[in-house]
């Protein structure tokens, strides 16, 4: 017999510990089961997933298709050395080098996004003979030392002084920045590159070796920057030999509308790109970091001074292939796009609704909202890198007793469903939020 959600509770927090948290404030909700973009706790409450759970269950919970080629691979064998060779691995690296926008690619495997980033900073530094990489504020690359030292996100300063060769630069937040007031979007992007530019300049080029970005803004509040901005870091990539790693953990596999957030900006040729997350949609934890054919050239007469015990695992190289040909047998990446424009649609309609909501940011499933508590001073609801404050706190608890799965952080709900969702689930979800609004709208300030 299963577990109690009582029982369930208590020994998760007895037992095991919980990221990001105190743990006296952890009281998670006990699922018991999920399907498509819902999930069942133990007293079968249904949940509607509108973050994807972490931003990564892109095809939804419980495709068949994919439980099917888990099961097919764990008929043969789970595991080999990195060392053997696999058709799994095989077919996935070939598929990866299909649909990235690299040429002649080639993937190193991890357990996950942040020992993706890990690696693609060891093999730009091992490639370039150089040390430093650029990365920005209010970014997040994973959480294990060198990744947490990466993210510009508050969470990196409990881990200081961190890595010694991480070098951080302003990167485009056209509502909040004070570089973009009395500018257009475009002229502040010129502006904060042409700091990037500068910084680089102070830290003297030859000592750079790769820019970070991520291909599409994610968990630090989804701010992107445009045409003007990519073309620039390309052109200061070329101009002084710099490599651009582009951090597709979470911006991945259709989530954006395409197959990755970079492509948006069809200019721009990475030289080494992170995956993971909607890889495999969490169904077996699973990451790459993959370069082009430039750098993997080097390293034919040059050691990958590389290795993890569980890289290329068959069972998660087995899930990858199974995903990568969900996206495209149900057409998947083009369904995000188009979901996209309903699910924006909807939030307009909430902007334009209640004043308590500042901006709508985003593209394809991949959405934030940013609660205010003056459009004209734009005084979040909650301070930046603070606990929730009341407004907030009441907002999630709204949310989470509707039956709403998402990831609400400082002033922002995260709005991330599945690529599966439909028209009607969309506005499933909308309706809960609007509850959540009604509530905050109370804290405005006029």
């Amino acid at each position: 017999m299963g577990m109690t959600q009582n029982e369930m509770v208590e020994k998760n927090k007895k037992y095991t510990l919980s990221s990001w948290k105190s743990q006296s404030s952890w009281n998670p909700i006990a699922i018991e089961k999920a399907k498509g973009v819902y999930l069942w706790d133990t007293e079968g409450k249904k949940h509607l997933d509108w973050s994807s759970q972490l931003i990564n269950v892109n095809i939804g919970h419980g495709n068949q298709y994919v439980n099917q080629a888990i099961q097919d691979q764990l008929a043969k064998f789970c595991y080999v050395s990195p060392s053997i060779a696999t058709e799994a691995r095989a077919r996935l690296g070939e598929m990866l080098n299909e649909i990235v926008p690299m040429k002649d690619c080639k993937a190193f495997f991890t357990n996950g996004g942040a020992e993706a980033i890990e690696n693609a900073m060891k093999i730009a530094r091992l490639y370039t003979g150089r040390q430093k990489i650029i990365t920005r504020y209010r970014s997040y690359h994973g959480g294990t030392f060198g990744a947490m030292t990466a993210g510009g996100d508050p969470r990196r300063l409990a881990n200081e002084p961190g890595l010694p060769w991480i070098v951080y630069v302003h990167g485009p937040y056209a509502y909040r920045n004070p570089i973009y007031r009395n500018k257009t979007v475009e002229e502040g992007d010129s502006v904060i590159a042409d700091l990037i530019e500068e910084t680089i300049l102070f830290e003297g080029p030859q000592n750079v070796a790769a820019i970070l970005l991520e291909g599409y803004s994610g968990s630090s509040g989804i701010m992107q920057g445009g045409k003007v901005f990519w073309d620039r870091i390309q052109e200061i990539c070329n101009k002084y030999n710099i490599l651009l790693i582009i951090d597709e953990v979470m911006s991945g596999f259709g989530r954006t509308g395409k197959w990755f957030g970079i492509n948006h900006q069809p200019q721009v040729k990475p030289d080494i790109m992170c995956l993971a997350k909607g890889i495999t949609s969490a169904y077996v934890p699973l990451g790459a970091a993959v370069v082009s054919g430039e750098i993997a050239s080097h390293f034919d007469d040059n050691v990958l001074w590389c290795g993890l015990t569980n890289s290329s695992h068959t069972l998660g190289c087995a899930a990858a292939v199974a995903n990568i040909e969900v996206y495209q047998n149900d057409n998947l990446i083009k369904r995000s796009e188009e979901m996209g424009k309903n699910l924006y649609t909807e939030l307009m309609k909430l902007h334009e609704k209640y004043q308590v909501v500042g901006e709508i940011r985003g593209i394809g499933l991949h959405y934030v909202i940013e609660l205010v508590k003056n459009r004209g001073t734009r005084q979040p609801l909650s301070p930046f890198n603070s606990p929730l404050t009341e407004p907030m706190q009441k907002v999630a608890k709204i949310l989470r007793e509707n039956g709403l799965s998402t990831f609400v952080r400082w002033n922002w709900i995260f709005c991330a469903p599945p690529l599966i969702i439909t028209e009607e689930q969309i506005q499933e979800g909308i309706t809960i939020i609007e509850r959540a609004l009604s509530e905050a709208e109370k804290y405005y300030l006029e």
